[in-house]
């Protein structure tokens, strides 16, 4: 493991199996913005602070007070480490074509000196700017920096800037000595902004996932796969408390994305990804059913069929409620049901028209209200509905339940997968709020078209002692 170069950088390690090749020259490209220096500035920070890797930063393209500025930001104070020797800032903005070689190679020679070990050249494409003919650029590059940094053994970032409208890198960088090439992109979703990070080589790593998000929030994060948690602790959920006009929706991180929860009276449609598993969609909705039932609220699950029972019951008791508390403030309506003794909270529908559906849930949700004496969280599966009633009578029934969740002021949570356009418009204009989970390069994505937010990456947290949805904005 000694030859592998750690870049502290969350998430980007453990995608490229532990790191850098020791002594490597590693290319870092993109278009302005995407967050080449945040990366480059954050993996020279770590090497001083966690690994004591003296780091130098040689820069064609920005004075030393705007990096530190700008680097403040995100907390890294290299000022501080300048000043303990630990860092060292050189300024290329003014020096010409015949100066550059003779300034690099004394410079380099200083680093022997002090003994640098990570390295930084921003940019490539500032760099060669200075020089008439690329073969003159290409000796420098390959001398200097292949041969000197590589006996020094000094892992060392080339920044290289692609163009706007052009999406390869350009001066045949290729070409030279690069023992790897990251790209940073821009991308939308939903004319939203993702970021995409692309590993195109890396000597020696083994990098089975060549592409993953990654963000710009409070520094450089990468993103892995989406991966289950199991709780070492259990512990009882902590209730998240409302507002006047707002439910909470049980998370914080999803209360702040929203601005407030979810409004009293209203209806969230909640649009999920065909490859969406169910405990990842379960983090958001039966999040929201906890924190109801925790405050001895009724919850009312519509029409499942199959083992979502089961997976429901696991969830809530993994937040801490007793099975007392799910038979007495669950209720999950079925159409069939296969086993033969069925817990309390299970309730068959007897009725075979969805208006005896609709008459059934209701007659339900007024022994719970009137038992509880607070408003009720609905929770329906459109699909199951679509399945049964088709699509013409599940939006009647939908209706129904909007116009009766906006008069009890209760909530109505509506679940629909991927693949009926028609009802995910309808419902969408009758929403008050409309959420869609989704998934990109492993990652699961959460984001509002109602109200309006930034994609958000869904992760899985266990730290309190329960499943609760981490959600990181892409900015």
């Amino acid at each position: 493991m000694h030859h592998i170069v750690p870049s502290g950088i969350d998430g980007l390690d453990r995608l490229l199996g532990g790191g850098f090749p020791k002594g490597s020259l590693i290319v870092i490209a993109g278009k302005p913005g995407t967050g080449k220096t945040i990366l480059s500035a954050q993996f020279l920070y770590h090497g001083c602070i966690d690994y004591n890797e003296c780091g130098a930063y040689v820069s064609f393209a920005e004075d030393k007070e705007q990096f530190y500025k700008n680097m403040m930001s995100f907390g890294f104070d290299f000022e501080r480490l300048e000043k303990e020797g630990k860092f060292f800032f050189f300024d290329m903005i003014t020096v010409k074509e015949t100066g550059i070689s003779t300034i690099l190679e004394s410079i380099i020679s200083k680093f022997t000196e002090l003994g640098v070990k990570r390295l930084v050249i921003d940019s490539f494409s500032a760099m060669a700017q200075a020089y008439k003919k690329p073969h003159d650029m290409r000796i420098v590059l390959h001398t200097i920096l292949g041969k000197i940094v590589r006996s020094m053994g000094c892992t060392t970032f080339l920044i290289v800037e692609i163009p706007h409208g052009k999406s390869e890198i350009g001066l045949n960088v290729e070409e030279f000595v690069a023992d790897g090439i990251i790209i940073l992109k821009r991308s939308k979703i939903e004319n939203k902004p993702l970021r995409i990070l692309e590993i195109l080589k890396m000597r020696g790593s083994p990098t089975p996932e060549t592409r993953a998000l990654f963000t710009l929030k409070d520094g450089f994060k990468v993103f892995l796969p989406f991966t289950y948690k199991t709780t070492e602790r259990k512990n009882r959920f902590k209730p998240q408390p409302d507002t006047e006009g707002y439910f909470s929706t049980g998370s914080p991180d999803l209360d702040k994305m929203l601005g407030n929860g979810y409004p009293r009276g209203s209806t969230v449609l909640i649009e999920i990804d065909k490859r969406i598993s169910v405990l990842q969609h379960h983090l958001i909705c039966m999040t929201t059913a906890r924190n109801f039932m925790s405050q001895g609220r009724g919850v009312i699950k519509i029409l499942l069929i199959g083992t979502d029972v089961d997976a429901m019951n696991k969830y809530a008791i993994t937040g801490g409620l007793t099975i007392d508390e799910l038979n007495d403030l669950m209720r999950i309506c079925v159409k069939y049901y296969s086993e033969p003794n069925p817990e309390p909270y299970v309730v068959t529908l007897s009725g075979k028209s969805l208006m005896e559906v609709y008459r059934n849930c209701n007659d339900i949700g007024q022994e719970l209200r009137s038992k509880t004496k607070q408003p009720i969280l609905w929770v329906t599966d459109v699909d199951a509905l679509i399945n049964i009633y088709g699509e013409r009578k599940t939006l009647w029934f939908l209706r129904m339940c909007i116009a009766r969740t906006k008069n009890m002021k209760d909530l109505n949570m509506v679940l629909l997968r991927q693949g009926y356009p028609k009802v995910a418009e309808i419902l969408g204009s009758l929403a008050h709020v409309h959420l869609k989970i989704t998934r990109k390069h492993g990652t699961v994505l959460i984001y509002g078209i109602k109200p309006r937010t930034n994609v958000h990456v869904l992760e899985m947290d266990v730290s309190e002692g329960y499943p609760m949805p981490k959600l990181t904005p892409v900015i």
